[in-house]
């Protein structure tokens, strides 16, 4: 065994507890999928010019995910505004890019009201026995039946001139990313992983963050443009990372 293997062998034995650890068949870095799935980054919101992806209908409670089985429940939040919903995952098997975590309907971003420009999601899986899934499911199938039978008012006009409008500042948003590599236990296996990256790739953006004395942090950033943003986390293929998230700098 070469010194290469014994360090990169090294560095999974250490890795913090519930990031990825080494799946012997496939030589990836995986998660505990069933028990331990959450994830923050940005979701792809279906629109019909996305030829290569099977079609979601745009009412659909549905997503398209890579790692979750079919069926599976999701709590999908909107970080921004904490507006949060129960999702299905339609199916696992469906293509699409590594940089997004989920394919979404149209519904989900609009009721969570995502920026179709950034739209940023934190998913979590959660169990199909929860008294809020099913309390979601009631609600859903109440209101669609409310939909159809709802009728159409007329239109309201109301008198601008009776009431004083205020008027309403709008916070620039700034975009500022950065893409969270791991924990680890140890500050030099976090050192092993960012010469590795550094030399394997062209990314040189890298910092270890220390959270606490047994956790250092490894991330690439910050970003302030989604292009250079997913350029990186592409690239960060090459190591098989199947959760790698993406972190908003607050």
């Amino acid at each position: 065994m070469n010194y290469k293997s014994i360090t990169f062998l090294f560095l999974v034995l250490f890795v913090y507890g519930c990031e990825p650890s080494m799946d012997n068949k496939n030589k990836k870095l995986n998660f505990d999928i069933e028990n331990k799935y959450k994830n923050s980054g940005f979701a792809l919101i279906y629109n019909d010019n996305l030829l290569d992806i099977k079609k979601i209908e745009p009412r659909s409670l549905m997503i398209y995910h890579k790692l979750l089985k079919k069926k599976s429940m999701v709590k999908i939040t909107n970080p921004i505004n904490g507006l949060s919903l129960i999702a299905e995952v339609k199916s696992n098997k469906i293509e699409f890019s590594n940089f997004y975590n989920s394919v979404l309907s149209l519904r989900i971003a609009e009721t969570l009201d995502l920026d179709h420009n950034e739209p940023y999601v934190n998913i979590i899986l959660i169990s199909k026995n929860s008294t809020f899934v099913a309390k979601k499911a009631k609600t859903y199938e109440e209101e669609s039946v409310v939909a159809e039978k709802a009728p159409v008012d007329g239109i309201q006009i109301n008198d601008l001139n009776a009431k004083k409008v205020k008027k309403i500042k709008t916070k620039i948003k700034t975009f500022s990313y950065s893409i969270k590599v791991a924990d680890f236990y140890y500050q030099d296996t976090a050192q092993i992983m960012k010469d590795r990256i550094k030399k394997e790739t062209s990314i040189k953006n890298l910092n270890i963050i220390k959270l606490s004395q047994t956790k250092y942090r490894l991330l690439i950033g910050p970003f302030n443009d989604i292009k250079s943003l997913k350029e990186s986390f592409e690239k960060m293929n090459l190591f098989n990372f199947e959760n790698l998230e993406i972190l908003k700098n607050v």
